[in-house]
């Protein structure tokens, strides 16, 4: 199985598609973003330091975290050290559905595998059907029968 530039992004349509399918709820990629970055990456979040990992600005971090607080999927609290700071927490939804998400690339990762495989066999099966062709190069030389040369014979002029 050949691997191309556009199989991861094969991938992550099939699972985007398995995800809208499923009973959750639909984040935008800002919102997965965030989501991610949260729980994949290590503690405390800020919304100052996602902005900054993630290169957006703070209003649309807090636009997402509020998004992902109405799913119930991350919670924004004040920091007790610094109350002009607010931490974004993980919670335990948020890890149900990240570890059902990992869950369903991980299917349809195996589903194109098997895809491609069951492809790849049902060509072979095609080309082993097809009657060979053999080229004249490789077909054996044997002397063939010649056929007599007609003779250019010219009749004798002004008969």
């Amino acid at each position: 199985m050949a691997v191309t530039d556009l199989d991861p992004l094969d991938i992550w349509r099939r699972a985007m598609v398995a995800n809208v399918r499923r009973d959750a709820p639909d984040l935008s990629a800002r919102q997965m973003a965030v989501l991610l970055t949260v729980y994949m990456t290590e503690q405390p979040h800020t919304v100052r330091g996602l902005a900054e990992i993630l290169n957006v600005s703070k209003p649309a971090i807090t636009r997402a975290i509020d998004r992902l607080g109405e799913f119930g999927l991350a919670r924004r609290k004040a920091d007790p050290r610094d109350r002009r700071s607010v931490v974004v927490q993980r919670t335990v939804k948020g890890s149900v559905y990240l570890a059902e998400f990992a869950e369903i690339i991980n299917d349809v990762t195996l589903e194109r595998e098997r895809d491609l495989a069951a492809a790849q066999a049902r060509r072979a099966k095609a080309r082993a059907m097809k009657p060979a062709t053999v080229s004249k190069a490789a077909m054996p030389k044997t002397p063939a029968a010649k056929a007599p040369k007609a003779e250019n014979k010219k009749e004798p002029a002004g008969n």
